[in-house]
């Protein structure tokens, strides 16, 4: 019985230990580090984001308005009746001259109506005209217009039946716009054509 008896006392209890993840040592307070992330990559990235967020913003109006005196209210009547007897008698077409003062009417409340302010913003992406972005691979260059103390700056579509982006600017805006535009687009002279100066003439 003594053989069992010093078995006992050779005995101890095993000592409790923590269990921890097969990935995570149980010693270990931190989280598991993932070996393909570098710490010297991350400011890298975040500069990168700071370029795409350089943007050149400003406020402009949708177009400019021009001065219109009594006299030109008068002609605006006095040529919508002409056309209009044009159409009965000459033409004869009823519907050409119901046409005529409805049309007439629309470019009345157009020529009433106060321009709004445009938000404009200028990246590495495009252009954004409020709420709407024009990538600059939409345009095949640009050019600066002033008329009448107005400076615009016009953004011609690589695509014929394409509208092109008129953007109105403010002075102190001018020469950082030019810059950014330059760097991405061909610069060209552009001079207005025939219906913009007819418009012109006509003040719409």
């Amino acid at each position: 019985m003594q053989p069992e008896e010093e078995n006992k006392e050779d005995w101890q209890q095993p000592v409790e230990q923590q269990t921890g993840a097969p990935y995570q040592p149980a010693d270990s307070g931190q989280a598991p580090v993932d070996p393909q992330e570098s710490p010297e990559e991350a400011p890298e990235q975040e500069s990168d984001s700071e370029g795409a967020d350089a943007v050149l913003r400003w406020q402009g109006p949708e177009y400019i308005e021009r001065d219109r005196g009594g006299r030109w209210y008068v002609a605006f009547i006095i040529v919508t009746l002409v056309l209009m007897a044009v159409a009965i008698f000459l033409i004869n077409s009823w519907t050409f001259a119901i046409l005529i003062p409805v049309m007439a009417v629309a470019l009345f409340v157009y020529t009433r109506r106060p321009p709004t302010l445009v938000d404009y913003t200028v990246s590495r992406k495009g252009i954004h005209v409020n709420d709407r972005l024009y990538s600059y691979d939409e345009f095949r260059s640009f050019g600066v217009v002033s008329h009448a103390g107005a400076h615009s700056v016009l953004l011609v579509p690589r695509k014929r039946f394409h509208m092109g982006v008129t953007a109105y600017f403010p002075e102190e805006v001018g020469e950082a716009l030019v810059d950014m535009l330059a760097a991405r687009l061909p610069m060209q002279t552009h001079t207005p054509d025939t219906i913009d100066k007819l418009l012109a003439k006509l003040r719409i």
